[in-house]
């Protein structure tokens, strides 16, 4: 598994020449961003990664499974990801 921390810790001993506190927050401006564009229903792509996109979930009535009771589910976003082909291909040894 894989953190922040981690992640902006690779990312600074990559790039020496940049300051954490400013890949921080470069890091931070791009997930801002990426959740920005989601909630605004956008679909977000990254080249060789993959793509982000919403879906909305209908309201609907459903079942508690402890008591039986039906319970009424408000409307919600959901979010989609589906990877890349050649993330794919690298995730399964193949070429």
């Amino acid at each position: 598994m894989i953190v922040k921390s981690k992640l902006l810790k690779q990312i600074s001993d990559g790039y020496p020449n940049f300051l954490k506190k400013d890949l921080n927050k470069f890091f931070d401006i791009f997930l801002n961003e990426i959740k920005e564009s989601l909630k605004r229903g956008e679909r977000v792509e990254l080249r060789g990664f993959g793509m982000w996109s919403t879906n909305i979930q209908k309201p609907r009535i459903s079942r508690n499974p402890a008591t039986g009771e039906k319970v009424h589910t408000k409307k919600k976003m959901k979010i989609r990801f589906k990877m890349s082909k050649e993330l794919f291909n690298k995730l399964n040894n193949e070429k």
